[in-house]
């Protein structure tokens, strides 16, 4: 049985709410969740850009809390 690891796309909206979408992995597929609005989706190539899409498109959060400035 592999083991399962979890990790997190986070984003801001415009209005300063945090959204996450959780990226689970167990052998070479991934599950997506969105802590938001319940979305789910599994997707065994490029996970995180694919929450990262969900997140600006479903709740307009696109700024990355991770990005630093200059």
């Amino acid at each position: 049985m592999p083991s399962m690891t979890t990790s997190k796309v986070r984003r801001w909206d415009q209005h300063g709410r945090e959204h996450v979408v959780q990226v689970e992995k167990a052998g070479i597929q991934r599950q997506l969740s969105c802590a938001t609005c319940d979305w789910r989706k599994s997707a065994q190539f490029l996970p995180w850009l694919k929450a990262e899409e969900h997140l600006a498109q479903a709740h307009q959060a696109t700024v990355d809390p991770t990005a630093g400035e200059g």
